[in-house]
């Protein structure tokens, strides 16, 4: 299964937000999602086996209780993936900001030439009324 495919489900990103925080019993995980999203413990247990099986969860017997933990392995290849993106996106947002940039400055400009335009003809307005009078 593909990591964004693991990643789609809301249970599962709850899942790991929990883990996240630190290790967890699998009765823990599964109180905390089913009251959350009203599914039951088996399908608590099939969330918990997919992060497991997609490396995105790792856990351990402690006596009679599975413990489970983030492991961040899968994610990093998320994480990977997502910075080589931004890193596109990104060349293409400085190259945005730099065209608004320009587009402020023309605008700034043709605003000042039309205020000065604006001064000097209120200027010649008020000379050519004076010699009048």
């Amino acid at each position: 299964m593909e990591a964004f495919d693991v990643l789609a489900d809301p249970v599962r990103r709850r899942v790991l937000e929990l883990l996240s925080t630190g290790e967890r019993t699998a009765g823990d995980v599964s109180a905390v999602v089913t009251d959350e999203f009203g599914i039951t413990q088996p399908a608590a247990s099939r969330h918990l086996r997919v992060l497991r099986e997609n490396g995105f969860a790792s856990v351990r017997a402690v006596g009679t209780q599975r413990v489970y933990a983030l492991d961040a392995t899968a994610l990093d290849g998320v994480a990977d993936w997502l910075a080589a993106l931004r890193g596109r996106w990104s060349q293409h947002l400085d190259a945005l900001e730099t065209e608004l940039a320009r587009g402020r400055r023309t605008r700034g400009a043709a605003a000042q030439d039309a205020g000065h335009e604006a001064t000097h003809e209120a200027t010649h307005d008020a000379t050519h009324e004076e010699e009048r009078a």
